[in-house]
């Protein structure tokens, strides 16, 4: 009898999230749901953006009404910004937060967390990248010292564990069981 194993999972998508001024105070409750939600919190750092970055990191939304706002409210205090990771991580986490417009979530998605901690469509409480390119861009305005590389997906990640992990482990699990180590803790 053949047990079968799922293929194990490799976490390559990031996505940028903000915890915005206004719930700052919700942060580790609002973690929680993050990790219960099968995220991975790679990077994490807590920060006052300047009304200059505000325009900075907001800039494809500028010319928009709501654009002075927008910076005036997210330089109002501090903000967390996180990198999380999970297999497609930016639609799992845009599906998390649910709509922009708190309200509108309220009453389509109820259990999002925009409908949980948002107070309007400005103050919706949480951000997230639109997109994968969005988010790598988001990700190196946030933390200018993250290293970004180009993460293997699909066939050329497989390729990756074939050539290279796969070999390794196998190698080192033969030889332990080859030798029993004397103490093996």
């Amino acid at each position: 009898m053949e047990i079968l194993m799922p293929e194990p999972q490799i976490y390559v998508e990031r996505t940028l999230a903000i915890i915005k001024p206004d719930v700052i105070d919700k942060e580790e409750e609002i973690e929680n749901l993050i990790l219960r939600s099968g995220f991975h919190i790679i990077q994490k750092r807590k920060l006052q953006l300047s009304p200059e970055q505000c325009s900075n990191f907001y800039a494809e939304q500028f010319g928009k009404v709501f654009f002075p706002n927008l910076t005036a409210y997210m330089s109002s205090g501090p903000i967390v910004a996180m990198v999380l990771a999970r297999n497609c991580a930016v639609s799992y986490w845009k599906e998390l937060l649910g709509p922009s417009n708190s309200l509108r979530a309220r009453i389509t998605h109820p259990h999002s967390l925009r409908a949980l901690y948002g107070t309007d469509e400005l103050r919706n409480g949480l951000h997230g990248s639109l997109s994968i390119s969005s988010a790598e861009k988001e990700i190196r305005f946030m933390f200018p010292e993250a290293v970004l590389e180009p993460l293997p997906t699909g066939q050329r990640a497989r390729d990756y564990l074939n050539l290279y992990v796969k070999p390794t482990l196998l190698a080192g699990l033969t030889a332990l069981c080859k030798e029993k180590p004397a103490d093996p803790l």
